[in-house]
């Protein structure tokens, strides 16, 4: 059994050709009817130019081109322009950076990709229903696209908003959106191509004192897709804004399917949340995305005096699967809670990196990361960073990850980080990589459990501690038979209904 807490295993692959765009195609400097989105490259500094990628820069234009005319001309043209002018010194990332050492990125950089199309074609949506539940809100977003006809809206609360930025009726909200709506520095060169990409922002608005019952269900579909083996990956770029008042609530569940099957394609997604004071978000986060697939999500939260964030998560698709998670506490008093289970069942990479920043006192956070490598060609990575600043004094935070390793050649990656400036505080890491424990199979099999059977539940009992923070019993038992399937394709679905 080969166990790596540090060192991967690295396959090299040589880079693809790539023939840099003429001046009368680049991104810099193609003629637009609208505003241009980056400046021309005779305006550039010296120094922007030679960092300019030009494998990053067509994307960037291509992105470009896809955008339906109304979203160009809507007010999301200041996010468009800071996020294409980070891209002029962005790098596409290589196993040199320290944030990409041990992933792997290549899948994308060899595949020729393509933006999706626009509009959608609906006849192939005919697979989808409205919604499982009606007791729950459900917004479904196709493709980066929201689809009012697959989504149930009615019954939210007076004053709450769920939608597209461009039909919100409210002048007041809409200033409310605008002033988060500015580039965020702490992003990286995915984070800039969803900004450049994204057809339409779609915003959650809670109100002041508001608590929204049940949860609301956001549905992200990939529908369009290449076949296995073929080098096109349409990418989609949906981008999310939350924004819940002082006092209010809401539960979220996030949740990233396949439309059809094993397709190939490139989901980009953002979400940004902003609690405001003693405000609260459930957020539940589910990804089962094409085994063929790249996911890359970005979400940050921002919170307020004496809110309160929680994340569960449970990632088990993609070939190549990336959440990004950055809370950045701007008030005193907060709770933070992150909870995620990844599995890597196939030839497949599940990576996470979340970083805390701690800047005022009496926060309190604890993150637990959950793993199982079942495949020999799996891996899992985990940079987890909690930074507790000279302010944040009487801070308690805690953070453990845990791996189970079931298959040989299995690789795990995990670096947990906690920096400490503050000098009266209580913080605590640790991290534990192996196989099942050879005194706990005794056990079982001493009370009359043979051998697999033993093994298939202390599997399946490993990942409980996360799926059982979901906040709907109907949620839990879905993710449950989702990963007992996954670990075990003999599972009889109806008898385990």
């Amino acid at each position: 059994m080969a166990v790596s807490a540090f060192t991967p295993i690295i396959r090299t692959t040589p880079s693809p050709s790539f023939t840099i765009p003429t001046s009368s195609s680049s991104f810099l400097t193609k003629p637009r009817k609208v505003k241009p989105f980056l400046l021309t490259k005779q305006s550039l500094p010296p120094i922007s130019a030679a960092l300019s990628d030009p494998f990053v820069l067509q994307i960037a234009e291509s992105l470009e081109d896809s955008l339906p005319s109304s979203s160009s001309s809507s007010n999301l043209q200041k996010l468009r322009d800071f996020a294409s002018e980070s891209l002029l010194s962005t790098p596409w990332p290589s196993r040199k950076d320290e944030p990409f050492r041990f992933t792997d990125t290549s899948f994308i950089k060899q595949s020729d990709i393509i933006p999706v199309s626009f509009p959608i074609k609906h006849e192939s949506l005919n697979n989808l229903s409205v919604f499982e539940d009606t007791q729950w809100l459900n917004l479904t977003i196709v493709d980066g696209y929201v689809v009012d006809s697959l989504s149930q809206l009615l019954g939210l609360p007076v004053g709450v908003f769920v939608g597209g930025f461009s039909s919100i009726g409210s002048e007041e909200i809409t200033k409310r959106v605008l002033e988060f709506l500015a580039g965020n520095e702490q992003g990286d060169l995915f984070w800039s191509l969803n900004g450049v990409g994204s057809p339409e922002l779609v915003v959650v608005y809670v109100p002041e004192g508001c608590k929204v019952e049940g949860l609301l269900h956001l549905r992200y579909v990939s529908n369009e897709g290449s076949d296995k083996g073929s080098k096109k990956l349409p990418v989609s770029n949906p981008r999310v804004l939350v924004v819940v008042e002082k006092g209010g609530e809401i539960g979220i569940l996030e949740e990233y399917m396949s439309g059809d099957g094993d397709l190939s394609y490139w989901t980009n997604s953002v979400m940004e949340v902003v609690v405001g004071e003693e405000a609260k978000v459930s957020h539940s986060y589910i990804q089962t995305q094409s085994l063929n697939s790249a996911h890359i999500k970005w979400t940050s939260i921002r919170q307020e005096r004496s809110s309160t964030y929680e994340l569960v998560e449970v990632s088990t698709g993609g070939k190549l699967s990336r959440h990004n998670v950055h809370v950045q506490q701007v008030g005193s008093d907060t709770i933070t809670g992150l909870s995620t289970f990844h599995l890597s069942g196939n030839d497949q990479t599940q990576d996470l990196h979340s970083k805390i920043v701690l800047d005022h006192p009496r926060g309190f956070s604890r993150q637990l990361h959950k793993c199982i490598v079942a495949h020999s060609l799996g891996q899992v990575v985990f940079d987890g960073n909690v930074k507790v600043n000279r302010y944040a004094q009487q801070t308690d935070a805690g953070q453990l990850t845990r791996s189970l390793i079931l298959e040989p050649r299995a690789t795990v990656n995990v670096k947990p980080n906690l920096q400490i400036i503050a000098d009266d505080v209580k913080c605590s890491h640790g991290a534990s990589i192996c196989d099942l424990e050879e005194d706990q199979l005794f056990y079982l099999q001493a009370r009359g459990i043979d051998l697999q059977t033993a093994r298939k539940a202390l599997i399946l009992s490993f990942g409980a501690e996360v799926i059982d923070k979901f906040p709907s019993n109907d949620l839990q038992k879905k993710v449950e038979l989702h990963v007992k399937k996954l670990l075990d394709p003999q599972v009889d679905v109806e008898k385990s209904v």
